[in-house]
């Protein structure tokens, strides 16, 4: 992979995103009754070239590639293909790789786009290992959210099935709609926790004067986000919320944050620098 810049790796991983998102179709077709392991493979491929890409701008920039959107969209994204590689190693999860090959392939696309990745200017001014933390933590709480909101689409797909009493539902390879509920809320658990270390990370960055870390917009964003699951947990948990509310939200909540993640970044001066 030497004779490859960063870029056109994480492009050849788009395109392995791209043909399992294709393969994904046929599967879903098929009502998941196959155990196919060529799915998982392709998103292997994918997510072992994102590594590569990143691990060449890491070693060009000296640090932690989260300089820019490009970086910061393509390191959320490696998060979301590592989680996925782990947890559909577990039995009865093969299959999440199928539903999560059209995120990584349509979040990698926007990635792409020349825009997101300017020549870079002077390096930010945030130091070492406290901004590798915050930022570490604060897009793999990303992932997390990304595989809940896959885990919510399945378990709402399973209840619909059951519901009408489609024989898929009966066939299907998929977890039971008990389980499909048990990881959403894990899933959202650890990645509010992920995000809650990230927030404590960031407020102790190193800031010009007079500047307020509260007032930044991407950290009232953030802040955002954070109620926003911190609301969903407590609702589901202790005050009766259903699963089928909670999985809707969950996914409402990851579109919304894929949405707009870009448009903080790009208007927030602390991330800027």
């Amino acid at each position: 992979m030497a004779w490859f810049t960063d870029r056109q790796c994480f492009l050849l991983a788009v395109v392995f995103y791209g043909l399992s998102t294709v393969y994904s179709v046929f599967l879903w077709r098929k009502g998941f009754r196959r155990d196919e392991w060529l799915n998982y493979l392709l998103i292997a491929g994918g997510v072992a070239l994102h590594t590569v890409a990143m691990f060449k701008r890491g070693m060009t920039l000296h640090s932690c590639p989260v300089n820019n959107l490009y970086e910061a969209t393509t390191f959320l994204l490696w998060a979301l293909g590592v989680a996925c590689l782990v947890y559909s190693l577990l039995p009865r999860f093969k299959f999440l790789a199928a539903f999560s090959a059209p995120v990584l392939f349509t979040v990698g696309i926007f990635a792409l786009m020349p825009s997101l990745d300017p020549p870079h200017g002077p390096k930010p001014e945030f130091s070492g290992a406290l901004r590798s933390l915050h930022a570490a933590t604060s897009l793999q709480s990303y992932g997390a959210f990304g595989l809940a909101a896959v885990a919510a689409g399945m378990f709402l797909m399973q209840r619909h099935d059951l519901k009408v009493h489609k024989l898929r539902a009966l066939l299907s390879l998929l977890p039971s709609i008990q389980r499909l509920g048990l990881i959403t809320f894990r899933l959202v658990a650890v990645g509010f926790v992920l995000l809650t270390i990230g927030l404590i990370a960031g407020a102790q960055l190193p800031r010009p004067a007079g500047d307020r870390y509260i007032s930044d917009p991407k950290v009232l964003w953030s802040a955002l986000i954070w109620l926003a699951y911190l609301e969903s947990l407590v609702a589901y948990k202790f005050f009766g919320r259903t699963s089928r509310r909670f999985a809707g939200m969950v996914i409402v909540l990851f579109v919304f944050l894929l949405l707009t993640f870009w448009i903080t970044n790009l208007y927030s001066a602390m991330h800027q620098q």
